[in-house]
């Protein structure tokens, strides 16, 4: 995008708007009351060079002494400015404009021209996107959903960095739930369920909170909700949403969670204050084996409903989790992961494969998200966690770094291997076919993963660093 965009008072004569646009070889310009950034996104228009020129050619008289406000256009069509491009292309696409506003959260901070967007190539994940905000049942969703495997070919074939690759996988995840849980809300209207009791948020957790998903991921969703007790009016309404949901998403190709983790679940869902509630019970635990499953809420992403509930729910968590410091280190205790080497030092395959998301990716993950929680650390990625930690200087900053090397590796050898194995009909998974591999790529994967092994001491080291 340009930032800071250019903005003008919608009192301006057009005649000045042109000579401007003119002089700084820009193609639109963003109008307002004040003429300035930095506002609410509401309170803008655009006027672009082709509502010049059909104002010019239908009133030539007139149209040089306009103001330009009288001519811009409302409302404004914008996107946010952490969406993916391809997202940009998109929407213009669907819309047929040639620019775009960008707002964060909800504030102007740039203009973005089909110019600007010339040079990229995604055809593929373009139209994923775009067929994903509009199905209109759980069918459609199914057919869009098969298209990702090549979106995630075409990525890999651009040679696009593998986090970026899993970044996108994951918000076409959150898409894809969205727009299931759009749907399941008005299948329950339909049934006579009556609309939602009160505010409530759908959130995405894990890895496709994370933004680190691979192909096939399952689900792993949960609700929040305003008010309500378990077992109540308001909960027993989000269970049913929570298990269309569930349902909607096994149909369209993201099956089932196999430990529970979906809203349709009681312990995956509640009011706030039952979510503030179970949090202290995490806190407050003693052991290690009692917080199963506890970590990957701390990965949120809000997808659908109201985002203010979800912002409060998590930053309770992330308050509550950094005030205890027993309740990081029990996470930090669930993370042996076991001994993947041979008496020799090779590695113990099983047909011929490496599981490399337990004894590479989890402790990569869990050492970023243990320490992040420790050290009051509020982002949610893995690579943006390690590089605040190194950027605290509390010290293990080699060790980080060989893991931001190492997860980008290690997601690039999973994408890899996941899409050759669909293409070649065999079932996904995270283990991957050592011997497929180069030399240079085994040694320092090899390299990688016996340095990991020591993962649970860097985390008692940097606990109270």
């Amino acid at each position: 995008m340009s930032s800071p965009p250019v903005v003008v008072k919608s009192t301006k004569p057009t005649r000045q708007v042109i000579d401007l646009m003119v002089k700084r070889k820009i193609s639109s310009v963003l109008v307002s009351d004040r003429g300035t950034p930095d506002r609410p996104i509401e309170e803008y228009g655009i006027v672009t060079e082709r509502d010049l020129l059909r104002r010019i050619s239908s009133d030539a008289e007139r149209a040089f002494d306009m103001p330009v406000g009288s001519i811009a256009t409302r409302p404004l069509i914008s996107i946010r400015a952490a969406a993916f491009a391809y997202r940009a292309i998109g929407r213009m696409d669907r819309l047929k404009v040639r620019h775009l506003a960008v707002h964060d959260g909800g504030v102007l901070v740039g203009v973005l021209s089909a110019r600007d967007l010339l040079r990229l190539r995604a055809a593929a994940a373009i139209d994923l996107d775009d067929t994903i905000e509009h199905a209109k049942d759980a069918a459609e969703l199914a057919a869009t959903w098969s298209m990702l495997p090549g979106v995630v070919r075409s990525l890999i074939g651009e040679a696009i960095d593998p986090r970026a690759v899993a970044e996108i996988i994951s918000d076409e995840l959150c898409s894809l739930t969205r727009r299931a849980a759009v749907l399941a809300e008005q299948q329950m209207q339909i049934e006579g369920h009556g609309p939602p009791p009160c505010a409530y948020a759908v959130l995405v957790l894990g890895s496709g909170g994370r933004g680190e998903s691979l192909i096939a991921p399952d689900q792993d969703n949960a609700i929040v909700f305003a008010d309500g007790e378990p077992g109540g009016a308001e909960d027993s309404w989000f269970k049913k949403l929570g298990t269309k949901l569930a349902d909607m998403l096994d149909i369209s190709g993201v099956p089932y969670c196999k430990g529970g983790v979906m809203a349709a679940n009681a312990a995956f869902r509640g009011s706030l204050d039952i979510w503030k509630g179970r949090v202290e019970d995490w806190v407050r635990r003693l052991r290690p084996e009692d917080l199963l499953n506890v970590d990957i809420v701390y990965d949120l992403r809000p997808v659908h409903g109201d985002t203010t509930l979800a912002a409060q729910f998590i930053e309770y968590a992330y308050d509550r989790g950094h005030a205890e410091p027993v309740f990081a280190k029990l996470l930090g205790e669930q993370m042996t992961t076991g001994n993947p080497f041979t008496v020799f030092g090779g590695f113990q395959l099983e047909n011929g494969r490496l599981d490399i998301k337990k004894y590479g990716l989890f402790p990569i993950v869990a050492t970023a998200r243990t320490l992040a929680i420790r050290h009051g650390i509020r982002e949610r990625s893995t690579r943006a966690r390690l590089e605040r930690l190194i950027a605290q200087d509390i010290g293990g900053e080699r060790d980080m770094k060989a893991m931001l090397a190492g997860h980008s590796m290690l997601i690039g050898l999973l994408l890899a291997q996941q899409t050759h194995d669909i293409y070649a009909g065999i079932p996904v998974s995270n283990r991957i076919e050592i011997n497929a591999l180069t030399r240079e790529q085994q040694a320092e994967l090899k390299s990688l993963i016996k340095r990991l092994q020591s993962a649970p001491d860097l985390v008692r080291d940097l606990m109270f660093a």
